[in-house]
């Protein structure tokens, strides 16, 4: 199983500067890389301090002249946002910045708050049909000359420029939940990446079903790779109570996400106070006790144990989910004690 770093800038105040919130991702990837992690992923967001990516192409281009082994993954394009030229050149000029070390992660997107800002009319639970016309319009473009008459986009005949240095394609990700998606990117030939958000592993094993079960329906197809993100914090082995400031700030996360997914209420300059807690007094899930059972929260040895019932699932990738609202130091030496203490006891060149 291999490991990746799920990353973004992250300001839950203006007491950390953008400057510094950025140079703080930059050390958690460099950190990544020299502790043999595969991949670094990086979302697009729009108008939010919580989770700050207009674009994760031009933050992926700067790591790539900062990193020479790690790849380099957009982790989510939201496709109603773009146009498939965009996405095809962009894609591959970062392959060709990075020497080959792409990854296009491809998502439908969920914040309506976003899409009223940068798709207004469009409800978020229609993305999909983007999603669906976008990614075999991608590929055509990487490839050659090739016209699109889609019901979204229509362009003459046109290219992608540049090309990708990784042949045929770069590896392209589809984020799925419900088995239509599933099935759309397996049948595409598309790897998948999953997120159980707070819920327990039974939903883990529900998202491997749909998956498995969308292998099985297209024997036709090289099975693809299946990523996995969850939140994780590794803490020191002497700390009893080491679980419960990484899952209440998981928690917080969470209430903010809640804040901004239903969209009620204005943000100011690009901040929007959380859901408060009492909100959830029905919802047992996002309880830190029960977060401290969903996330991935505990000694090196509690964290090793988790990740090998995620490897016999068949998880490929288990992406570690830094965004969390613990301060840069506190993720800091998460990351070290994952590093010294976990990646070693996995094969993580399969």
């Amino acid at each position: 199983m291999r490991f990746s770093l799920f990353v973004h800038m992250e300001r839950w105040d203006e007491d950390v500067s953008h400057e510094q919130s950025f140079a703080n991702l930059t050390e958690l990837v460099q950190m990544a890389e020299a502790g043999g992690f595969s991949t670094v992923w990086i979302g697009e967001h729009h108008a939010m301090e919580y989770t700050i990516s207009p674009s994760p192409m031009p933050q992926l281009a700067y790591l790539a002249a900062k990193t020479s082994t790690i790849r380099l993954g957009a982790g989510t394009i939201i496709a109603p946002f773009w146009n498939p030229l965009r996405v095809a050149g962009e894609t591959a000029l970062l392959d060709v910045i990075s020497g080959g070390r792409a990854e296009v992660g491809l998502a439908r997107g969920a914040h309506q708050f976003e899409f009223d800002r940068m798709a207004p009319g469009l409800p978020a639970a229609e993305g999909g049909k983007h999603l669906r016309e976008l990614v075999p319009a991608v590929r055509e473009l990487w490839q050659g000359d090739y016209a699109h008459d889609g019901e979204i986009w229509q362009f003459p005949t046109s290219t992608s420029v540049p090309k990708p240095v990784q042949q045929p394609t770069p590896p392209m990700w589809i984020a799925a939940r419900d088995p239509a998606s599933h099935d759309f990117a397996v049948a595409n030939g598309c790897n998948v990446m999953v997120t159980p958000l707070m819920k327990g592993d039974e939903e883990v094993e529900s998202l491997v079903g749909k998956f498995e079960t969308a292998v099985a329906d297209h024997p036709e197809v090289p099975r693809p790779d299946l990523m996995m993100l969850r939140h994780t914090h590794v803490h020191d082995a002497d700390q009893p109570e080491g679980w419960r400031r990484p899952a209440e700030a998981i928690q917080r996360y969470y209430r903010t996400f809640h804040a901004w997914f239903m969209n009620k209420t204005t943000p100011v300059n690009g901040f929007l106070d959380p859901t408060p807690a009492e909100a959830f007094a029905d919802k047992p899930e996002f309880a830190p006790e029960a977060l401290r059972k969903s996330a991935v929260i505990g000694t090196p040895e509690e964290v090793v144990d988790r990740l090998r019932g995620y490897e016999e699932l068949g998880i490929d990738e288990f992406s570690l989910w830094s965004d969390n609202s613990l301060t840069h130091e506190e993720k800091k030496r998460s990351l070290e004690l994952f590093i010294e203490h976990v990646v070693p006891k996995f094969n993580t060149t399969s």
